[in-house]
């Protein structure tokens, strides 16, 4: 008899929409060559929208979602992994377009996995997740751009999201000067913890303007915000300055000229996390277990919840009420 195990699952049928714990086996497991016992896993924005009725992100029913994953291998025929060694496993459509970590056991390609990086326990990597693995590329391309601690002020928006409080430590670990934005003025105190010196509302960086450039202000930025706000960083980021975009919580389109990159030499850095070349995921996991591993992570920055509580957490993050992020301990 197959091994049983929850999983909280989405589905979708003629007899309507339903997300939830359900026991699964693991003959009910998709094809691959590593399965993994799965401890901790997390929740991201996408997560939030592979829990809707109307998900705009899951392909398939029914669904597994969680995209990202942290545990222990438990079979496998990949000479790359042994039974016992802890792996990770982020991105690669999981959670989406295959069966991902919401669930005591994930059978996957072991090309979409690879082993814990030194400086991280199995809990510490999954705080950071998806969330702060982008915090920390979007990082690395500024610095590929130029950015340097003493260059001039660095701005996070929003900053008490997972990939924004990840961000504001890091960036203030390297020794930069760090400004927030947030929409959560109860939350200030929070962000001058990760190390933010100065804290601006989200109207402040997010106004329109008839202008197609103001004041320059920062050398750099981290925006998983998009929308209005992108398009405020691009006026107000100095010369030669990158703004490194990898969300749209505030919207997809972007009202902006071509005055900041042909008058100042802004540049734009798109960052994509999902499809990250295999090189460069595993050189920015290794600085996520070094010199960009936040501080308090687990203590101050994450919190966790078990399976049943995905939903809360799921609503909760698509309206910018989760501060930080949030594991689940599966």
């Amino acid at each position: 008899m197959s091994k049983s195990f929850n999983a909280f699952v989405v589905n979708k049928s003629e007899a309507g929409f339903s997300a939830g714990v359900q026991q699964l086996t693991l003959d009910d497991l998709p094809t691959g060559d590593v399965t993994v016992r799965v401890q901790y896993s997390s929740v991201n924005y996408k997560d939030g929208l592979a829990c809707l009725p109307e998900s705009p992100v899951v392909t398939s029913y029914p669904m597994v979602p969680g995209i990202d994953i942290a545990g222990t291998v438990a079979e496998s025929s990949d000479p790359r992994f042994t039974v016992g060694q802890e792996v990770i496993a982020i991105g690669r459509g999981l959670g989406t377009d295959r069966w991902g970590g919401y669930a005591e056991y994930a059978r996957l390609s072991g090309d979409w996995l690879e082993p814990l990086p030194q400086g991280l326990t199995l809990q510490e990597a999954m705080a950071l997740g998806t969330a702060g693995f982008t915090a920390a590329l979007s990082i690395q391309r500024l610095e590929q751009n130029g950015l340097r601690p003493g260059n001039g002020r660095v701005l996070v928006t929003g900053a008490t999201g997972g990939v924004g409080s990840t961000a504001v430590s890091m960036l203030a670990g390297l020794g930069h000067e760090v400004v927030a934005s947030t929409g959560k003025a109860a939350e200030h105190a929070y962000l001058e913890e990760l190390g933010a010196s100065e804290i601006l509302s989200r109207e402040a960086v997010s106004a329109q303007v008839p202008h197609p450039l103001e004041a320059e202000l920062w050398a750099g930025a981290v925006d998983p915000v998009g929308g209005d706000t992108l398009a405020y960083l691009l006026r107000t980021t100095r010369y030669g300055g990158s703004v490194a975009n990898c969300g749209l919580t505030g919207g997809p389109a972007v009202n902006t000229t071509v005055l900041p990159f042909i008058l100042r030499g802004v540049n734009l850095l798109g960052i994509d996390s999902v499809m990250c070349p295999q090189d460069v995921r595993a050189a920015v996991w290794l600085r996520l277990g070094t010199d960009l591993k936040p501080k308090n992570l687990v203590e101050s920055i994450s919190h966790e919840v078990g399976l049943d509580g995905i939903p809360a957490v799921a609503a909760e993050i698509l309206t910018g009420a989760v501060k930080g992020r949030t594991i689940v301990r599966i």
